[in-house]
């Protein structure tokens, strides 16, 4: 008993030892996207606060393609030893393993460690547009059935999802439009070439402060900080169960030391209460988020349930 006790002792003399020490070397943040894009700003901006609060460098490393799944292999076979964190977002986590063969199983190969935001998507249309708000926007879609169009930036993508969504539980049937990235297909829509689309706010907002588009409403139960004036789709729409958004936040590979991963989700949930970070996510439309450490493994196995139910649902595959 007595060696026991002394092994035990041992161990967590150990792990206070190495959370206290750590990190004593550059972190790196692998950033599945291209830079400018949302989770690679919102995973610089945190990163600058995280070697503010400890003291050595989080250097963020891109490693875009394939949807995001290039970049979280590579952040999931790094060494689980708290070194290498990976900016984590719905596409690759959530929704991939339910779309196609990936080499990795999120909810085996990862451990999140924090939220850094949920992403309100809002429903757009081209200013001219024949309807005044989302009920009659909706009266008008289910009057007409595969008459509209909806663009979305790829077949799968987080939006194509949101908006498969926001279209069952509306009741509308209408024909998809993929294209690679968001941008054209914001394009197409301001045009009239395309009828309507579901994105993100912080890709939208500029458009609709200068009139190019207009918008019925925001994807989550609670309205956008960047959109204080616009209704949830969930009021607006008369769609209660309509609430959906992109997140974002920080993941390690599992396995690394609890007392690591404390440590790094506690100084996350510091940095997100600062004041000047969360102005500075507010000001590109990235809504704050916050979900405790001990409820992130359900989290993640909600989300992938939900977004598997919408690829069934819509019978949604990628060539």
């Amino acid at each position: 008993m007595k060696r026991l006790a002394l092994i035990v002792a041992s161990t967590l003399l150990s792990s206070i030892a190495l959370a206290q020490s750590y990190p004593n070397h550059p972190v790196k943040v692998i950033v599945p996207w291209p830079p400018g894009q949302a989770t690679d700003i919102a995973a610089r901006m945190l990163a600058e606060k995280m070697q503010e609060a400890l003291k050595q460098p989080f250097v963020i490393d891109n490693r875009a393609g394939a949807g995001g799944s290039i970049g979280t292999e590579v952040a999931v076979k790094s060494p689980a030893d708290g070194y290498t964190l990976l900016a984590a977002s719905s596409g690759p986590v959530s929704i991939m393993p339910s779309l196609q063969k990936i080499p990795y199983e999120p909810l085996k190969d990862l451990t999140l460690i924090g939220l850094i935001t949920r992403n309100p998507y809002a429903l757009i249309v081209s200013a001219n547009f024949p309807a005044s708000n989302a009920k009659e926007f909706i009266a008008l879609l289910r009057a007409n059935p595969d008459k509209y169009t909806f663009a979305s930036s790829g077949t799968g993508a987080t939006a194509h999802l949101v908006t498969e969504l926001f279209n069952s539980q509306a009741g509308i049937k209408a024909r998809h439009v993929p294209y690679k990235g968001s941008a054209p297909a914001i394009t197409d829509v301001i045009g009239g070439q395309v009828d309507y689309m579901v994105e993100t706010v912080a890709s939208v907002a500029p458009h609709l402060k200068s009139g190019r588009l207009k918008t019925f409403g925001v994807s989550t139960a609670k309205r956008a900080a960047a959109l204080p004036d616009v209704p949830t789709l969930a009021e607006a729409g008369n769609l209660p169960d309509y609430d959906i958004g992109a997140w974002i936040g920080y993941a390690v590979p599992a396995g690394t030391p609890r007392d690591i991963v404390l440590r790094l989700s506690g100084e996350m949930q510091k940095a997100l209460q600062a004041p000047d970070l969360k102005e500075r996510l507010l000001n590109a439309g990235l809504d704050p988020a916050a979900v405790a450490l001990e409820d992130l493994p359900a989290f993640m196995r909600r989300e992938q349930e939900r977004y598997a139910a919408i690829i069934k649902g819509a019978n949604i595959k990628v060539e």
